[in-house]
């Protein structure tokens, strides 16, 4: 779960937005990519105080627009297969018909769900909560300027071929005791923050998955340590990163779940983002030296 607001990443990072790389993100969605973005980070633009942040309205609007239509198509399209189906089964009962009811009466239902989301402006309390594959805003340092850029939480290193986002899905977390090998190029070399407010995971409850929702104690904001790859290719350019991983502290143990993201220390934000030149013990040093917080969870779903 992501900060939501823009001016408390200002506060605690100093970063300024870059407006050029949000507007290009936000196009490429506009323009018909399956790109993924925050809600909270469109809702960042629902008043604009300058021509560029006017134009990522107009193209947050756009994508607003195209949403709609489509949920509004699906939902005709669905209602006419649940008609068709029940009158099939109304004449003969069928295995084909019954499967077929009980998807379309699922679509309409998600349909009738994500709808709302285009076309009100009210917050919800998912607006910051991404998923892996998602585009989330995160802090970097770009030469002497500390910028916030939206990048997809799932890195793909330069060099990668594309399909490496297929055959391994997990590459959203770096795991800490892999960070000198697999993430050599980027561990010491390019870093970042993601916000947090909170965290999601999966744990086993008896043979059946269970998602929990974990807060800091008292209620503090995550300064996740991150790393990054600028991806260049044949399909242009992508800016991915993930989150690294350590073993959990107790409470989290308890729960059944053997990884946790590392929340740094406030005051070893500029070391983190300025790793050049920094030893790599340096750099253990500042993800093992984490906020002191006591994780209390909730059953979020089964």
């Amino acid at each position: 779960m992501i900060v939501e607001s823009y001016q408390r990443y200002l506060r605690m990072t100093g970063a300024e937005m870059d407006l050029d790389q949000f507007m290009e993100i936000i196009g490429f969605r506009a323009a018909g990519a399956p790109l993924r973005i925050a809600r909270a980070v469109d809702r960042w633009f629902d008043e604009p105080a300058s021509d560029r942040e006017r134009a990522i309205k107009a193209l947050i609007d756009q994508h607003r627009s195209s949403m709609i239509a489509r949920l509004e198509k699906e939902l005709f399209t669905q209602r006419k297969r649940l008609v068709d189906a029940e009158r099939k089964l109304a004449a003969k009962p069928t295995k084909a018909a019954t499967e077929s009811a009980r998807i379309a009466g699922d679509k309409i239902e998600k349909a009738r769900r994500d709808l709302p989301l285009y076309t009100g402006d009210a917050p919800t309390p998912l607006d910051g909560r991404i998923f892996p594959f998602t585009y989330a805003p995160v802090v970097i340092q770009d030469g002497d300027r500390r910028l916030l850029r939206l990048a997809r939480y799932h890195c793909r290193q330069q060099g990668s071929a594309a399909e490496i986002d297929r055959k391994f899905p997990g590459l959203y977390n770096a795991r800490r005791d892999n960070l000198q090998k697999y993430w050599r190029n980027q561990f010491g070399h390019t870093h970042a923050l993601m916000l947090c407010e909170s965290f999601y995971e999966n744990v086993d409850r008896d043979g059946r998955n269970a998602v929990l929702h974990f807060t800091p104690r008292p209620a503090a904001t995550m300064l996740v340590a991150c790393v990054y790859s600028s991806w260049t290719g044949a399909e242009g350019n992508l800016l991915s990163f993930a989150a690294i991983t350590d073993e959990p502290p107790p409470e989290v143990a308890a729960t059944g779940h053997d990884r946790m993201i590392i929340s740094i220390r406030p005051e070893n934000v500029e070391r983190w983002l300025t790793p050049q030149g920094r030893s790599p013990q340096e750099l253990q040093d500042i993800l093992e030296d984490r906020q002191a917080s006591y994780y209390e969870h909730e059953l979020q779903a089964a």
